[in-house]
């Protein structure tokens, strides 16, 4: 293959433009693959998902596919697959490696969670795994040396490829960061840190030197790295763009799925990203063609399965079987990660699981508040019977219940520290109880960390506001108990460090998952209750553009929908108000704008000017007969408008827009104070009642005369919009 190169290097250099160019996107099958071409199978963030999607099966299959193409067929992995289910809680990891070895894995990458049983555990594993792992930026600090090689050179005929290992340094705070530490707390272990990520560049350019010098053609960087913003300076694409050499990344970490990227090198040459996703979604396929182009892709369609190791998957599973599929407690409502969207929250909101991790540490604690960081929330639980393997697959890592004495100040500086981020992710979110508390996320977080992303302090105005100790305000002199788990508590787990010190009141008294069945079969009676069909508003969360509209209240979505639709803006740029009452004048002005701000001729209203900002608004309602005069001569522009005025005068609007008014019917006769309805707006609120437009109260009224507020307008608005008028 090197001669090759070298006689016919001008035409190549062409060839491989356009094999970069045009290939490496392309589907990827084994027809593509020809014999003496290079190929490198590759999987990240498996987390035990041994038989999900393509499963290892699949993946020993597809291998033995490549390898009736080409003889030369290394697989890799990219780190954190070990953790994340009970194959791999029950057995502290052993039973995700001994697949591992079955299915021949040539290189792999410790990721943050392959440490999460423990160090001797973790030093333990990477004997019995039969391809070692190798990593360029793990130090053992006492030697000041690597603890595993930092590349493996494979050689396929005459070439030969440096496999470059990586781990991200946020290992220390996303496992537990006492594993790195000795017993007296100070740490022995590392990974290439400091000056702003660029030790760790400075680690990965000498590993990707000492691989050429040692012969090797190619380089490819392994890394557990991930393109995530709170990754930064440690982020696959930072050490990219500060080293030099590399032929492709294969990543992990952010369970991003990237086919094929490029990214530009300190140099400006173009180095291949790429990711699988997790949990075997996918496959990843690197091709180094006999002409020296390099191409990757995902194979996400393959079924077929190696039955060798099928079987061998089948009977690790089926010792665990009888245990994981007990029934230990059931739930009247799904318990979930995910928000209203349909996305994951749990890192960055409220959801109804959080609540019930926290209630469930602070109910066997007995302690004043509760902590659970979302990072350790990890799967949902469907409403019906709960099983053993879904308890610990909601708590996979076997942390264990403690409760530390700590201040005002420190709980309030954790719950700051953990809101950073927000509204985007953070593993180190915390769900609570006995705690309520607001983010404002127009306040631009000022906590300072070190360069091991542990908390140092906060430097500016606190994002958290309102922060109340069940009930009352918090006491940052006050002395509190809380409870969470010795990762959060005692190994400052997620750079969370303001407890590491303090007063242990409980040490490790109980698995955590224990802690969840527990408090589900003791203090719940063996049923998670409807009143956790829903976050319980403990964590408030301020989103732009205004300070008084938070996530959790009721109108929220109605708001954002008038703002960002220019139905109506706030009272001030940051205020919308939205508990203050609805004007005639203002109501008229917004659906003037529904309607496209029509012309009309002066209503001649002696107490609306004619430089008013709601005079063409007025005009026109008047002129189309949206609504009349206060009076014969007067509007009236700043009386508060009541929910039947309002029914009435946006029935008059969808009559002018031809809209379908028909909704009818008797419902409205059920509630209470039906009979006060009056007689101008009987037809109206029936209608918009009907329509789902204007509902009632808890209380079985719909109050006719009530004023409608800003927020209620908003929402009404937005159900018309999208119904009536869509």
């Amino acid at each position: 293959m090197k001669n090759m190169r070298k006689s016919m290097s001008l035409l190549l250099a062409v060839v491989m433009a356009l094999s970069l160019t045009v290939t490496s996107f392309a589907a990827d099958t084994t027809t593509s693959v020809a014999k003496g071409d290079i190929v490198v199978l590759y999987t990240n963030d498996v987390h035990c998902g041994v038989d999900d999607n393509i499963g290892y099966a699949g993946l020993a299959a597809y291998r033995n596919d490549m390898k009736k193409a080409t003889e030369y067929v290394t697989l890799v992995d990219a780190g954190d697959a070990i953790q994340g289910a009970a194959l791999g809680t029950l057995s502290k990891g052993e039973y995700p490696v001994q697949i591992m070895n079955e299915v021949g894995y040539d290189v792999a990458v410790p990721g943050n969670h392959e440490f999460d049983y423990g160090m001797e555990q973790f030093l333990s594993l990477a004997k019995e795994l039969k391809s070692g792992y190798v990593c360029c930026n793990f130090m053992d600090l006492r030697t000041n040396k690597t603890v595993f090689d930092a590349y493996k050179i494979i050689t396929y005929g005459d070439t030969k490829v440096a496999y470059v290992g990586i781990d991200t340094p946020e290992a220390i705070s996303k496992s537990t960061p006492t594993y790195f530490q000795d017993s007296k707390g100070e740490y022995i272990y590392g990974f290439c840190q400091g000056n702003d990520g660029k030790d760790l560049y400075k680690a990965v350019q000498t590993a990707i030197d000492a691989a050429k010098a040692d012969g090797a053609d190619y380089v490819i960087a392994v890394g557990h790295c991930g393109i995530d913003e709170q990754s930064a300076p440690w982020r696959s694409t930072d050490i990219i763009k500060n080293v030099s050499g590399l032929t492709a990344f294969i990543d992990g970490h952010s369970h991003s799925t990237i086919a094929s990227d490029k990214v530009a090198d300190k140099d400006g040459k173009s180095v291949l990203l790429t990711s699988t996703g997790t949990k075997l979604a996918a496959v990843g396929k690197l091709v180094i063609k006999s002409s020296g182009a390099v191409t990757t892709g995902l194979v996400t369609d393959y079924t077929t399965k190696d039955e060798t190791v099928k079987a061998y998957v089948d009977k690790i599973k089926a010792q665990n079987d009888a245990l994981l599929k007990k029934v230990v407690a059931r739930t009247d409502v799904t318990l979930t990660t995910l928000g209203a969207d349909g996305q994951r929250a749990v890192r960055s909101a409220e959801t109804n699981l959080g609540d019930l991790c926290a209630d469930a540490y602070r109910a066997i604690a007995g302690s004043d508040v509760a902590i659970v960081n979302g990072g350790g929330i990890r799967a949902d639980i469907p409403a019906g019977d709960i099983t053993y393997e879904q308890i610990i697959a909601v708590h996979p890592y076997g942390n264990a219940l403690c409760v530390v004495e700590a201040t005002g100040q420190e709980i309030l500086d954790a719950l700051e520290m953990s809101s950073r981020s927000c509204p985007g992710e953070n593993g180190g979110f915390l769900q609570v109880s006995g705690i309520t508390y607001t983010i404002d996320t127009t306040v631009a977080s000022s906590v300072k960390v070190d360069d091991n992303k542990m908390f140092v302090s906060v430097d500016g105005p606190y994002r958290v506001k309102n922060v109340e100790i069940n009930g009352k305000p918090i006491d940052l002199a006050k002395t509190y108990t809380v409870a969470s788990h010795d990762y959060m508590l005692k190994s400052a787990g997620d750079g969370i460090n303001m407890f590491q010190n303090n007063k242990l009141i409980q040490d490790c008294v109980m698995l955590d998952n224990q802690v969840l069945i527990t408090y589900i079969t003791e203090n719940l009676k063996g049923t998670v209750p409807a009143s956790y069909a829903k976050p319980q508003g403990r964590i408030a969360v301020i989103r732009e553009p205004f300070a008084d509209v938070v996530e959790s209240d009721w109108y929220y979505t109605g708001v954002v929908y008038a703002y960002e639709n220019g139905l109506f803006s706030g009272v001030t740029a940051s205020s919308f108000a939205p508990k203050a009452t609805m004007t005639r004048g203002q109501l008229v002005t917004v659906l003037w704008r529904m309607a496209g701000k029509p012309e009309a001729t002066a209503a001649g209203f002696t107490d609306v000017a004619a430089d008013s900002v709601y005079a063409a608004a007025i005009n026109w309602a008047y002129a189309n007969k949206i609504t009349s005069g206060y009076t014969e001569t007067t509007f009236n522009p700043n009386k508060a408008i009541t929910r039947e005025q309002f029914a009435t005068i946006l029935m008059n609007y969808a009559k002018y827009m031809k809209y379908d008014v028909t909704a009818g019917g008797n419902a409205i006769k059920e509630y209470t104070d039906y009979p006060t309805i009056s007689a101008f707006a009987g037809e109206a609120m029936n209608w918009a009642n009907a329509a789902q437009l204007i509902n009632g109260y808890d209380d079985n009224t719909i109050r006719p005369q009530g004023t409608a507020t800003r927020g209620q307008v908003a929402v009404i608005l937005q159900r018309f919009c999208t119904t009536v008028a869509a």
